[in-house]
């Protein structure tokens, strides 16, 4: 017996520092010389070696069935060259190891800003129409071995996703 996927659509918003409040935070330019603020990425790297890198991503198109999250620190992800890109989000429920299906969104994130995720927020992404974008990439030296919970939707509901 063959179980057959649903292929369920999520609408992408332009990101806002009000919109994205649950997930993390946009960080955009500033002048030089200002003072440390809320505005500016409030980090938790404190539970390892921070690791920050640019990660070459190719083709990786809207759809997705799997999404992650990392409980021991943040995550600042940015475009380089100003390429736009998207992102599919769930706050933080540490208590279950499963995102709220109900509270997921997508967000289009402009070349001009880069988010930090607040520990333990679900992400998927980043995805793009582009061929190629180049990203870097904040979090901890091991985070992906250590520290990277994935949920599979389409073993759990048989769901995959299209940000559109």
């Amino acid at each position: 017996m063959t179980i057959s996927k649903i292929r369920q659509q999520i609408q992408a918003e332009l990101i806002t520092t009000e919109n994205f409040q649950a997930y993390g935070q946009v960080i955009s330019a500033s002048q030089d010389g200002k003072g440390f603020d809320y505005r500016d990425a409030q980090l938790v790297l404190d539970k390892g070696t921070p690791r920050f890198y640019i990660m070459r991503l190719q083709k990786r198109g809207k759809k997705f069935h799997t999404i992650t999250r990392h409980i021991q620190c943040t995550q600042c992800l940015g475009a380089l060259a100003g390429k736009d890109w998207l992102i599919a989000v769930c706050p933080s429920n540490n208590q279950v190891n499963e995102p709220e299906l109900a509270k997921m969104k997508a967000f289009k994130i402009p070349g001009n800003c880069f988010i930090k995720l607040n520990v333990g927020t679900w992400h998927a992404g980043p995805y793009f129409n582009h061929d190629v974008v180049d990203f870097y990439n904040l979090e901890l030296s091991d985070t992906n071995v250590t520290d990277h919970f994935t949920h599979n939707f389409l073993n759990s509901h048989q769901i995959e996703f299209e940000i559109v």
